[in-house]
């Protein structure tokens, strides 16, 4: 099953089991399931919401839908930061 794994600022770690997609929703970053879709849309169902400011590094887990994994990297310094997907 595909998801997510978060870590926040306190240094715990987050599975997000179920979701496809996220997006910032204001202050919030919400992880979606999309049901095999390629877009965020009024079908798509919340699975989990996190405050942005809290969330240092995003990993996609599970079976991933195509050949690259995306990941992001929080720095206070500079905001969110893609980083090399791992092939």
């Amino acid at each position: 099953m595909a998801g997510y794994v978060i870590t926040l600022a306190d240094g715990s770690i987050e599975q997000v089991d179920g979701a496809d997609a996220y997006s910032q929703e204001g202050p919030l970053t919400t992880f979606f399931d999309t049901a095999g879709r390629d877009v965020v849309d009024a079908w798509a169902s919340r699975v989990m919401s996190l405050r942005t400011t809290e969330i240092m590094m995003v990993r996609r887990s599970g079976a991933a839908p195509g050949p690259t994994q995306p990941a992001l990297l929080v720095s206070k310094k500079v905001g969110i930061q893609p980083l090399a997907a791992a092939g």
